[in-house]
């Protein structure tokens, strides 16, 4: 079938035409459909079974453009394999944590996979100040079994090899070194921010100091492919209710820095405490459900070292320093104290790549609903420069943090007596 973009009137045809389908549907007579895509890249829809509405699926296709920027901006539709290729890798290594995939049809840049019906994207779920008391588990466990297991800490260099092969990802990759890394620092036709932190855009964009900071983070973004990464993993690209986790959308996909990913999960995090400046104007309120976020953070970073750690410890399987190079007395004890050296070395690049990303987010082509869905500008301003001075730090500051508690008293001194 020749590539041709589905609307609402043709995707049930084609859900038909999949024989895939008939594992999913018991019939395809009351099949109704309904497009919900509201991201920057693809078209969404749900297909659902009126006469069974247990029965759904959510199919994707990539257009052969970027959609926030409209078809003046070419995009290639390999997107779309990459996304399937990381999906089905993700319910590989951690199974339950991402969508199942039921079908995927290269010629039309399609993949059907399951319906998260009865989850809510996290951003808008934390925005409704909901809290999710298994999330700090589950986002650790996925963090570490698609990061290490993808990883020269398990994989031996010919397997870590041709499985980088597979997630080459040129465009997408592109897409993030110009607009996380680069563009919004300069003059760009894309950029966007509120005109009234104007002053802090400017700051940064003369900073020199700081722009040397960011330039360091992109060579590691661009050269250290230590894993495969979702890469652009924000609480946009997570659905969860208060039982169950599932991370989607993982269409940048490709081997790159390991802290990405993790500095993503909390600086969104860190980014959905600051927009309750303008969402929850009640302070006691306000701050225990911030409190709440901060914990969470803590929490994500103290289980994912504890993790980390204790899968390596159990398979050091990989050729980085396979078992028999700590054959000696106390060689243990050193390798022991050497994944505590690598966990360390990991946080302080989380806080680099987090920092980069706070910048991006305040003043590059995509915000975050989080903030954009502050109708008042002055209060939507005082979490922008929030955001800008907690990410300067976080990222100046990086190759000082010794602990997670120094990335959230960061954001504690940065926030003090804000809105009292």
């Amino acid at each position: 079938m020749a590539y041709r973009p589905l609307d609402e009137t043709t995707v049930i045809d084609y859900i038909i035409s999949r024989p895939s389908m008939k594992q999913v549907f018991a019939g395809f007579d009351a099949l109704s459909v309904n497009e919900v895509g509201d991201g920057n890249l693809n078209l969404v829809f749900i297909v659902q079974n009126d006469a069974a509405p247990a029965e759904s699926v959510v199919l994707k296709q990539a257009l052969p453009y970027l959609r926030v920027a409209g078809d003046s901006w070419p995009l290639t539709r390999e997107r779309m394999r990459y996304e399937t290729q990381a999906l089905l890798k993700h319910n590989e290594l951690a199974p339950g944590l991402a969508p199942t995939v039921y079908d995927w049809d290269d010629e039309m840049s399609i993949v059907i996979m399951e319906n998260l019906a009865e989850h809510e994207i996290m951003r808008k779920g934390l925005v409704a100040r909901n809290r999710y008391p298994h999330f700090a588990d589950h986002i650790s466990t996925f963090l570490v079994n698609s990061l290490f297991f993808t990883s020269d800490l398990y994989l031996t260099g010919p397997e870590k090899k041709l499985l980088a092969a597979k997630f080459v990802n040129e465009q997408l990759r592109k897409l993030q070194e110009d607009f996380v890394y680069t563009n919004p620092y300069m003059e760009s036709p894309e950029n966007n921010w509120n005109p009234l932190v104007d002053a802090e855009v400017q700051a940064v964009r003369s900073d020199a100091e700081l722009k040397m900071a960011i330039a360091e983070m992109k060579l590691a973004y661009m050269t250290h492919a230590e894993a495969l990464i979702h890469a652009d993993l924000h609480t946009g690209s997570i659905m969860l209710n208060e039982r169950d986790t599932r991370v989607i959308d993982p269409e940048f996909g490709f081997f790159g820095p390991m802290a990405y990913d993790i500095g993503a999960v909390l600086q969104n995090l860190v980014l959905n405490f600051l927009s309750h400046y303008g969402h929850t104007p009640d302070r006691a309120e306000r701050e225990s459900y911030q409190a709440y976020l901060l914990d969470m953070i803590g929490d994500i970073w103290r289980q994912f070292a504890r993790k980390f750690d204790e899968t390596w410890a159990a398979n050091n399987r990989g050729e980085l320093v396979p078992a028999k190079y700590w054959d000696f007395p106390n060689g243990q004890e050193a390798f022991a104290a050497y994944r505590q050296r690598f966990i360390h070395n990991l946080l302080q690049e989380v806080a680099g790549h987090g920092g980069v990303k706070f910048l991006r987010r305040m003043m590059g082509i995509v915000s975050v609903w989080d903030l954009t869905s502050i109708e008042d500008l002055k209060k939507r301003a005082v979490a922008e420069r929030l955001a800008i001075h907690i990410g300067r730090r976080w990222l100046m500051e990086r190759k000082s943090v010794n602990s997670i508690d120094d990335l959230t008293g960061i954001v504690r001194e940065e926030t003090m007596g804000v809105m009292e």
